[in-house]
């Protein structure tokens, strides 16, 4: 079954969390859980989800706090709230500091499929709106650069320039920049132009840390803004670690510096 998006819930009942990823695992989620604040925040930081289930009552920090921490790693990320009748207050705070939805429990499996698709299918709708802008934005400076008769320094990588060695080799990873092709061992990896081109930026700089403007600006030529960045770079990472990690939700080759970028580790 094709994975439809990577979700994380945070309970600390065993029951209902493994209860409500069985029931997204059925309709093609890759689903993490986590048991309190601590943990979540550790997977939220080393790993990169699309939706997130919140409980607002843990057991070792306040679920607003876990939501506010998220929110200044992923202030786009949606975060949909797990909260019971006596907790509206409490969930309606959350939804003021950003919470993206809330589902009463007991959760209805209905409820949670419908919800979680929906936002799924926004976000995918999301994605394909900001490529499509990044590319008008690329197109239009490059008639403007046209147009004055200068030459354009933000042209996307495509191909190595003549000086580039064809292959980059770091560890059992082989990159055939020629015919764009990735090898890991015995394994040979499949992604998408623009993915590949976030790739190949990562294997040329491993094993440093390359920040989230740097990454967008070397793939797809666009300076964009720190937090534009981090969002782009974050789908594309995704892809990446769906294809190249043995388990793309605890990746360990494929890492988030918190802050900073990404750094492929090989060697």
């Amino acid at each position: 079954m094709t994975t439809i998006g990577t979700v994380l819930i945070i309970d600390d009942e065993d029951g209902l969390r493994n209860t409500l990823s069985h029931i997204l695992q059925k309709i093609g989620c890759n689903v993490i859980g986590a048991a309190n604040g601590a943990e979540a925040l550790r997977l939220v930081t080393d790993s990169s989800f699309d939706v997130v289930y919140l409980d607002l009552w843990l057991p070792d920090m306040n679920g607003l706090q876990v939501l506010q921490e998220i929110r200044k790693l992923y202030p786009k990320l949606p975060v949909i709230l797990l909260t019971a009748h006596g907790s509206m207050d409490s969930a309606l705070k959350a939804m003021r500091l950003g919470a993206t939805d809330y589902l009463i429990k007991p959760v209805d499996p209905q409820q949670l499929i419908v919800r979680t698709q929906s936002v799924l299918s926004a976000q995918e709708i999301e994605r394909h709106r900001t490529e499509i802008q990044l590319q008008i934005a690329v197109l239009q400076e490059e008639l403007r650069l046209l147009e004055s008769g200068k030459p354009s320094d933000q042209q996307p990588i495509q191909s190595p320039t003549p000086s580039e060695k064809r292959f980059i080799k770091r560890g059992l990873l082989t990159v055939d920049t020629q015919a764009r092709r990735i090898t890991f061992g015995e394994r040979e990896i499949n992604l998408p132009p623009s993915s590949y081109d976030y790739f190949l930026v990562l294997a040329r700089h491993a094993p440093e840390v390359v920040s989230y403007q740097m990454l967008v600006t070397e793939a797809q030529g666009y300076r964009a803004g720190l937090s534009e960045s981090r969002e782009l770079s974050r789908w594309h990472v995704h892809v990446i670690r769906q294809s190249f990690e043995i388990d793309p939700a605890s990746p360990r080759l494929l890492l988030n510096v918190r802050g900073q970028g990404y750094q492929l580790l090989l060697d």
